[in-house]
């Protein structure tokens, strides 16, 4: 798995922490391995096994021998024989814990027999490697091209080079046996390289390609899963999954690889439950088995009575097991069809207290009663609603009639009116003539001819 700061350079190395691969992490590769051995001296007169794993272009991981005792680090380049020519890779695991992966791999532990690691990769190598991993995707999509031009059932998924660009290994997944020798001389040819053809599997193919599956992480196939076991359907049965295609099925179209890893523990407890070919008779009918939820500890039946519809009732364990105990001995009991609906109590748990309420994870779902937001233009002068409790707004009563206006000015403390300025007459009348779809010639008192002028006019 790859920390979230590193990402892979140039020359392959990691670009984020700087430490080669080697970080709690476990790398930043694919098929990652954390060696816990690191740091743990040898015993004296025991020699350090020379056994290296080097990984090479997506999951393709070699052993080599170390025959010039090379003080290798995870992440060093190194140059191996490639027979015929040289290849270049980098160095994924040193020491004790090579020993224990072949073991696990069924290698054995001689290293007479792998090939030898020659030297640590100069700068010359390294350029040379670079230049050849430039051609792959070129060469990957003229391979396709050729493929469809003859017609041949299959997918060519990934182009690998040589390190010394010498060789180009040409990876496909096909259904059936595919007689590409033509195409081969034809590849040959057309590259100038010495082509080999490489069939894979479906699963070997995206753990090569590598993703992000429904669970969020990174496919198992390209982080650390070496080993690919069958997966039968019976694995989803055993869980109680739904034999649905689209959700059991990973991205390369298989059943899921995870489907296997808690199967054993299933199976353990499906062992200790009561057959689930026996059928319970009671005096509501005859329960058959529908499923089995191992979380909760429950066993769930349906009882079809005639003239009543189909009803679907959950049991503990323990009450199957006493009825069909009882239904040995003769016994039909009555049972409760409703036990599963039942609200079990809940513990109340001792929790912290969100006295200020800004820990409320729905404090911004809750909705203003008003439709608007307090304060705002449409509840501007609004005073809020009497509270419950509270003494009642007293009735207003009918306003009273305001004394007519005098023309010509409003009345003042003695009763004497006040002269307006003309112009301020005026535009008085203006504003509240506004909008009322008749001149001020028409009202009586306006801004007509006959009006009168004030004093002083």
């Amino acid at each position: 798995m790859a920390c979230s700061g590193c990402s892979s350079g140039a020359d392959g190395k990691p670009a984020g922490c700087k430490s080669n691969g080697y970080c709690s992490s476990s790398g930043c590769n694919k098929l990652g391995v954390f060696d816990w051995l690191a740091g743990v001296p040898i015993p004296g007169g025991q020699q350090a096994f020379d056994g290296v794993e080097v990984r090479f272009k997506n999951t393709r991981k070699a052993f080599y021998r170390n025959t010039a005792g090379l003080q290798l680090m995870p992440g060093d380049l190194v140059t191996v024989d490639a027979a015929p020519g040289h290849d270049v890779g980098m160095v994924s695991l040193a020491g004790e814990l090579v020993r224990a992966q072949m073991q696990r791999r069924q290698l054995g532990t001689d290293t007479f027999e792998l090939k030898k690691i020659l030297r640590k990769s100069t700068q010359e190598d390294i350029d040379r490697w670079h230049a050849a991993r430039k051609l792959e995707d070129d060469t990957m999509f003229t391979a396709r091209n050729m493929v469809r031009e003859a017609r041949l059932d299959m997918k060519v998924t990934d182009v690998e080079y040589q390190g010394d660009g010498t060789k180009a290994t040409i990876y496909y997944v096909a259904e059936e046996r595919i007689d590409f020798r033509g195409i081969v001389r034809t590849m040959s040819d057309r590259f100038k390289v010495r082509v080999e053809m490489k069939q894979i599997g479906a699963r070997q193919e995206t753990g090569r390609i590598g993703g992000i599956g429904s669970c969020g992480r990174e496919l198992c196939c390209s982080t650390w899963l070496t080993d690919f076991r069958s997966v039968t359907t019976s694995a989803a049965r055993y869980q109680q999954l739904a034999l649905n295609p689209q959700k059991l099925a990973g991205q390369c179209g298989k059943l899921k690889c995870c489907l296997n890893y808690e199967l054993d523990m299933y199976i353990e407890a499906v062992k200790s439950y009561p057959s689930q070919n026996a059928k319970l008779k009671t005096q509501q009918g005859t329960g058959a088995h529908i499923k089995t939820d191992i979380f909760t500890g429950k066993m769930w039946y349906g009882f079809k009575m005639p003239g009543s519809p189909f009803v679907m009732a959950g049991f503990p364990v323990d009450v199957v097991r006493e009825i069909l105990a009882q239904n040995k001995e003769g016994i039909i009991p009555e049972v409760d069809l409703n036990m599963a609906d039942a609200a079990e109590p809940v513990e109340k748990k001792p929790d912290y207290e969100n006295v200020v309420g800004q820990d409320d994870l729905t404090r911004f779902d809750s909705k203003l009663k008003g439709g608007r937001k307090r304060g705002g233009k449409g509840n501007k002068g609004k005073r809020p609603a009497a509270e419950a409790g509270a003494a009642p707004r007293p009735e207003r009563g009918p306003r009273p009639l305001k004394a007519p206006r005098p023309e010509g000015g409003k009345p003042m403390a003695d009763g004497a009116p006040t002269q307006r300025a003309e112009g301020g007459d005026r535009q008085g009348r203006n504003r509240r003539n506004r909008g009322r779809g008749r001149g001020r010639g028409d009202r009586p008192g306006g801004g007509g001819e006959g009006a009168p002028k004030p004093q002083g006019a």
